[in-house]
């Protein structure tokens, strides 16, 4: 007799998932399924639909080997919404209750808070902190920076520790982690994944049923399996890891990796377990084959930024996403839907995004991130184009990453200043203006790289609020000392550019 029924979601493929660690296999019935509501509340880029469905496919069959009962829902067979399928489900095996481990976006949560049928939620311990830990950290500051958090985690977790010092007597290697590239570097690809039977029929049903949403399907070469992913992460740690902390700040056209690991997709749907993950990279510190620099710069993304993130989302509750400090309301341009730009570091970001639903995080940051800033587009949108276009997207990690890191939106809760920037930081840091059609060195007029004269349009048009944040003060002194006919040129071109963003017009 089936006594519950376990919902287990497209972000929870782990087998030792709280829910599945509480539930009968001999009695219970695991419930997976492909609704359109999952799919299409943002439009999904076509590759991330495709990476979940196959990914939630191989793992139902990887419990049915383990001897779970499994009901799989398939698209477009199911019914639009979960709460839905597991009311249609409860009818047909007299199921009175469901077991599930807490989803990572505040919509579902809702949904299913108020599910007919009696939900019980247990946590998601896939994370090293607990949310009962941040919120003690948090109690009495006015600002929460990860910094110090990441230094909790690493003494929690005993990562790159020497007793109760961090290894090399430093908590980061930040200064040593910002080398620009070379296009004589030698880098390898990403690990790629030939699409299984599997994977190529979900390919085919995205390709029918999701045409009209964003991004390329194929080439697909993403692994959708626990052995394809834990594949990807032993040629990351062979061969990028040890020139991944140098290069991890570069672009260079058209090398869309360069050192990077292209794992985040893999952890954060569960298939990779991201404490294992960060002990393969400090055995390759321990063994001598990767630097500290490098895998210290590695394991901070993972204890540090990507457990920070989830813990500001549950903290900062439903009403987080809706935050504009800055009052920034304009639309967001139609570039970031095709890359049609003359800015050759957005183009080249946006249609690597498209191509590939994968960029690295400082073209997220610095790049589209910082251009939509500084030309004011409302972040609402700007943290739906991200969750959209993202294959390792999901609302928790994605929203304090826009809101609060990128957009500054939250008003410097997450970030101790935005990060506004011009010209000169992707010049430094890239090949791209070499290429471009606009002048990185000029400030102003037509032929003027765009994020010159709108970094100082930014800062003047936030001043009211920005003018006090002590680490802006140079730039406000810098302003002031500026020439009348500078600031009235640079004025100038940054409306002229906002006039054509409102026009509708590409740059």
């Amino acid at each position: 007799m089936v006594t519950r029924l376990v919902l287990v979601l497209g972000d929870q493929l782990s087998t030792d998932l709280s829910a599945l660690r509480a539930a009968d296999r001999s009695c219970d019935v695991v419930v997976m399924a492909e609704v359109a509501d999952e799919a299409t509340y943002v439009k999904h880029h076509k590759r991330k639909i495709a990476f979940i469905f196959a990914a939630m496919r191989h793992f139902a069959t990887e419990l049915e080997d383990a001897g779970w009962t499994v009901r799989y829902g398939r698209y477009p067979e199911t019914g639009p919404s979960i709460v839905g399928e597991l009311l249609r489900l409860a009818s047909e095996t007299d199921a009175t209750e469901v077991l599930t481990t807490e989803c990572g976006e505040w919509r579902l949560r809702s949904e299913l808070e108020d599910c007919p049928i009696p939900v019980t939620i247990l946590p998601d311990d896939r994370f090293v902190s607990t949310r009962e830990e941040f919120d003690n950290w948090a109690e009495g500051r006015k600002a929460f920076r990860m910094e110090y958090f990441y230094r909790e985690m690493r003494r929690k977790t005993g990562l790159l520790m020497d007793g109760d010092q961090p290894e090399g007597g430093k908590w980061n290697f930040d200064h040593e982690n910002r080398k620009p590239g070379k296009s004589d570097l030698f880098m390898p690809k990403p690990h790629q994944t030939k699409p299984d039977p599997v994977t190529r029929e979900v390919l085919d049903l995205v390709a029918q049923e999701f045409d009209d949403h964003p991004g390329d399907l194929e080439p697909f070469w993403f692994a959708t399996t626990r052995q394809g992913a834990e594949a990807a992460l032993d040629h990351f740690v062979e061969a990028a890891l040890p020139q991944f902390g140098d290069y991890q700040d570069a672009m260079l056209k058209g090398e869309r990796f360069l050192y990077h690991s292209v794992l985040s997709l893999y952890i954060n749907v569960g298939l990779l377990d991201p404490l294992a993950v960060c002990r393969r990279a400090e055995d390759a510190y321990r063994s001598g084959h990767a630097p500290l620099n490098a895998v210290e710069g590695f394991i901070r993304q993972i204890i540090g930024w990507r457990e920070y993130v989830r813990r500001i989302y549950d903290h900062q509750g439903p009403d987080y996403a809706k935050r504009n400090a800055l009052k920034a309301t304009r639309d967001l341009p139609g570039f970031y839907w095709d890359g049609q730009t003359d800015m050759t570091c957005v183009s080249e970001a946006v249609s690597q995004t498209l191509e590939d639903a994968y960029a690295h995080h400082i073209q997220r940051l610095m790049v589209t991130g910082t251009f939509a800033l500084i030309a004011g587009i409302d972040p609402h949108q700007v943290h739906e184009w991200y969750l959209a276009v993202y294959a390792d997207a999901f609302e928790w990690v994605e929203v304090p990453n826009v809101i609060g890191m990128s957009q500054f939106a939250d008003g410097g809760l997450l970030g101790s200043k935005p990060y506004a920037a011009s010209g000169a930081y992707i010049d430094r840091m890239s090949d791209y203006c070499k290429t471009c059609r606009y002048d990185v060195k000029q400030k102003s007029g037509d032929d003027a790289c765009p994020f010159n004269p709108l970094y100082w349009d930014f800062l003047i048009r936030n001043r009211t609020s920005l003018e006090g944040n002590p680490r802006l003060g140079q730039m406000y002194r810098s302003w002031e000392r500026m020439g009348d006919a500078k600031k009235k040129a640079a004025l100038k071109s940054a409306a002229s550019i906002l006039n054509k963003l409102d026009s509708s017009e590409n740059i």
